[in-house]
Formats: structure tokens, sequence, C-alpha cells
């Protein structure tokens, strides 16, 4: 006898289940902050979160977003300026916000080490000078938590697509009488369907 596309359906299930580990670097988890986006209007995203396997790694630990030189950049979440100086050449501003950071540069910063801003509150403008796109003038920006990198996009809801996982439709089971055991094994539910 050749199983039914069920059988089949739930063997990938229980497979899945079985080998379902934390979420990877980046991903949206539910209670993310909500935010606005540093540069207004919304910006075109040049250069999207690639995080590296290790620390010292290659990768985009955050997003580049399409400028123009002297455009407001501003706090993506309510929080106390913990940087606004420059890196390498580089105007840089970081922002507290409790357990993360959020990051902005290239920016020529109109605030200061402890002042408070509110989520699209000004922090400063983009400069040209650092940009990650040159000759076009784009914003990086980051966001932390400790020291792991975390895609900034989850705080205006443009992070990774995340599908549905596919047990979602195990209630279904329950209220046929059956579980994934049962199905496994040919049995039919309590109430004799599947």
């Amino acid at each position: 006898m050749r199983p039914s596309w069920l059988v089949v359906a739930l063997t990938s299930i229980a497979l899945t289940l079985s080998s379902t580990g934390p979420a990877p670097a980046g991903a949206a988890e539910a209670d993310d902050p909500v935010g606005v986006w540093p540069l207004q209007p919304e910006p075109e995203v040049v250069a999207r979160f690639d995080p590296p396997d290790q620390p010292w790694g290659e990768g985009h630990r955050g997003v580049d977003l399409a400028g123009r030189v002297g455009q407001v950049v501003r706090s993506a979440l309510p929080g106390r300026v913990v940087f606004a100086g420059r890196i390498a050449g580089r105007g840089v501003v970081a922002v507290g916000h409790g357990s993360t950071r959020t990051t902005y540069e290239p920016v020529a910063a109109t605030v200061r080490v402890g002042d408070e801003v509110s989520a699209g509150g000004s922090i400063g403008t983009l400069e040209l000078a650092g940009s990650h796109c040159f000759p076009r003038a784009c914003l990086h920006w980051g966001w932390l938590r400790g020291e792991v990198y975390l895609d900034p996009l989850r705080l205006v809801g443009a992070g990774p697509v995340r599908l549905l996982p596919l047990w979602r439709a195990l209630p279904a089971l329950a209220v046929l009488g059956a579980t994934p055991v049962d199905v496994l094994a040919g049995r039919r539910g309590a109430t004799g369907r599947w």
C-alpha cells in the first residue's frame, strides 16, 4: 500500500518539528520594538543585513539606506545618545534603547552624549564622506544587542520574510481526533477520519 499524501506531509511535519532550533541571528522576534525609518520619506534599501558567521568575519552589520547629503537623520526608537563623534573620519551617532542600541553613519551630529531623543527625533544630517555607497550618499543603520548585530529593518517591519511554520495545521488533527503519531502509524483518529 502506498502512503497517502497526508502521511507524507505529516512525516515532513514531524521531521521539521524535531529539527526546529533557535531563530537565526537577525530573524524577527514577536517582541521587537516598533520604530520609524531614520530617513524620510521611506528610503530605498541599497544593501541588506548580512551578519558575519564569526564576530571577526565578513558581513554587513546593518543596512544601507539611499539618501542625500544634508538629509535629516532620525532616531529609529526613543532613547539616549550614547555616542556622537567621529570614528576613522566618519561621523557616527549611537542611541541606547535599554538592552539595544542603534547606530547611524556617516552623520554630522546635532545631538550630544546624554541627550534624550524621541522616535523620529533628529540626531543629525547625512554626510557624504564615509558613505558605503560612495559616490552616492547613504546611511549605514545598525542595531545591536550587546555585541550581537541584529537586522534594523525588523524595527520598521521590513526585515526578513518569515513563513508560517509547517506545523500550524496540527490543531486541525486534534479536531479530527488524530495525532501525527496516529497518522504516521496508519491509525485513524478517534472520529475515524483523517
